[in-house]
């Protein structure tokens, strides 16, 4: 049986094969808490015309055009379906389960040779490993995108005081991070105008040859800025540490807490801090 002859089989029993196909995916259970059974037939009933419309125009050939809305339909549905929820497994049922009523047609119509058989299965599992790879292309998305969302969240910078900025740091310190604290920083002294900006890494918990370059090249882009650097938190196993790794800070100011380092920004800003109710 040639490719040709299989498509004019799918395309005559088009109606019984989504029947069948619908069916077999209501047994296997729908999460209609994340779709409807109306959904799901539109989706099976475009996905089928599709199919049957490639395989009459580009054969068993996945790389030829005629594939090419298959291919869309399915990274589309797959890379919705991993945002929504859905399992890996369940979004691969969609494809898979296409493989019993295509089957038992094949075999209604006498042609129960094994090279046909083969040949049916294959296309079916090209079509699901490329959903596959489309689904956890979509899911990898949405995991960077929450690492960079809580990447954003966990370097705040907050204003303590006009012209002072303050940058609590806690965790590690990786040049995605640390491209994500220079971008804040930078945008929030050009907000407020700030002249100085302290760094505080008590939450920083090691410090090495790594973590310094990138707390440099940060204190480097606020200097260009116009904003002046202070660095807080330098507890003495850290200060230890630099000193053994021979770390050169420069010129770079450094305290050892956060209060510290904001008394001397207010000094720097001429700024007298007087009591309401002096003793």
């Amino acid at each position: 049986m040639t490719v040709a002859a299989l498509a004019e089989i799918f395309k005559q029993n088009e109606s019984a094969i989504l029947e069948q196909w619908i069916e077999i995916q209501r047994k296997a259970g729908i999460r209609s808490d994340l779709i409807d059974d109306r959904t799901m037939v539109d989706n099976s009933r475009d996905l089928l015309k599709a199919f049957i419309r490639a395989l009459s125009e580009s054969g068993d050939d996945l790389a030829l055009p005629g594939w090419s809305p298959v291919k869309s339909f399915l990274e589309r549905l797959s890379q919705a379906q991993s945002r929504q929820g859905f399992t890996p497994s369940e979004t691969a049922t969609f494809i898979f389960s296409l493989k019993e009523p295509l089957f038992a047609l094949l075999q209604q119509d006498g042609t129960q040779a094994n090279a046909e058989l083969l040949a049916a299965s294959q296309l079916i599992d090209k079509l699901g490993l490329y959903s596959m790879e489309r689904f956890v292309a979509g899911r990898e998305e949405v995991i960077r995108e929450q690492q960079e969302s809580m990447l954003e969240l966990s370097t705040p910078v907050v204003q303590l005081w006009a012209g002072v900025l303050a940058v609590p740091l806690i965790g590690s310190l990786d040049s995605n991070r640390t491209q994500v604290v220079m971008e804040a920083l930078l945008q929030k002294i050009v907000e407020t105008e700030s002249d100085i900006a302290i760094i505080d890494i008590t939450g920083v918990p090691t410090v090495d040859t790594m973590v310094a370059q990138h707390l440099l090249k940060t204190i480097t882009a606020a200097k260009l800025m116009g904003a002046r650097c202070i660095i807080s938190g330098i507890r003495p196993q850290i200060a230890a540490t630099i000193v053994h790794l021979g770390v050169e800070l420069g010129d770079v100011v450094t305290k050892a807490s956060l209060s510290d380092a904001f008394q001397m920004a207010l000094k720097e800003l001429n700024v007298r801090l007087v009591s309401a109710n002096p003793r």
